[in-house]
């Protein structure tokens, strides 16, 4: 089990599933909050808060960027997708640095063609 908590503890999500990878992108919000994402289905994890967290919505407004509202670290998004399922990512930057060391980066290009890099 893996555990991603932002820096005051405020909100904090678990998920069962180890990442086998994690992606950084290079689109303009991912670019400037360092995220480093890990995908889910809403059903494989758990989110808790002890308060409302900050939610920021932009351009086509399908990703929903979840704060904390104390001490500003993203968290998370989540998105409903076309398929009709909902997808929450985590960003690994919130989860304990040993766990996350291990597993490969892939890199997504957001900005330009929305297709992986290959490395």
């Amino acid at each position: 089990m893996i555990e991603a908590t932002c820096h005051c503890g405020n909100i904090a999500i678990t998920t069962k599933k180890l990442p086998k990878s994690v992606t950084s992108c290079n689109c303009s919000i991912c670019y400037r909050i360092a995220a480093l994402w890990v995908y889910y289905t809403a059903n494989q994890v758990v989110i808790k808060q002890e308060s409302n967290n900050a939610i920021y919505l932009w351009g086509n407004k399908l990703r929903s960027y979840h704060s904390c509202s104390f001490c500003g670290c993203t968290t998370h998004y989540t998105q409903k997708r076309d398929n009709g399922t909902n997808r929450v990512a985590i960003n690994a930057r919130m989860v304990n640095s040993d766990i996350i060391k291990a597993v490969n980066i892939r890199y997504f290009d957001g900005a330009n063609t929305f297709k992986y890099i290959e490395q």
